[in-house]
């Protein structure tokens, strides 16, 4: 029961973190290294990602390919977060420094997070769903 909600949970979270790329962008643009080619491709990449692995932790044979393109995203998407904080702001968000310095180590926690409600057990419960299957 705990984990179904706290897929619901990341779920939303996903979806609408991915709704702010497209309603915010100015936002996102500035969190992109200059070093990275263009800007707004990825952050609307970025976005669609959100929002499609979001909605993908919901369908239950989308849920593994969903948890590991949000865990691919959430790796890639590290290094803009890492250079907000070494720039000690955000733009568009009024965070002290100190709370993008904080906000790096909830990538790990986010990928466990997806981890546990899109991957973890996954193979055990289609192994069941395929034997039940066989069984018919």
């Amino acid at each position: 029961m705990f984990r179904p909600l706290c897929r619901w949970l990341l779920a939303v979270f996903f979806v609408a973190a991915g709704a702010n790329h497209f309603r915010m962008p100015h936002a996102y643009l500035g969190m992109i290294p200059p070093a990275l080619p263009w800007p707004e491709a990825l952050n609307y990449v970025a976005g669609a990602g959100e929002m499609l692995g979001g909605i993908g932790l919901l369908v239950p044979t989308a849920r593994r390919f969903a948890g590991w393109e949000l865990i691919l995203l959430l790796v890639a998407i590290f290094p803009a977060n890492l250079h907000v904080a070494l720039q000690g702001k955000m733009p568009g968000f009024d965070f002290s420094p100190l709370a993008l310095w904080l906000r790096l180590p909830f990538q790990a926690v986010f990928i466990a997070w997806v981890w546990w409600v899109a991957l973890k057990g996954e193979k055990e419960n289609r192994r069941v769903g395929e034997e039940g299957r066989k069984e018919k």
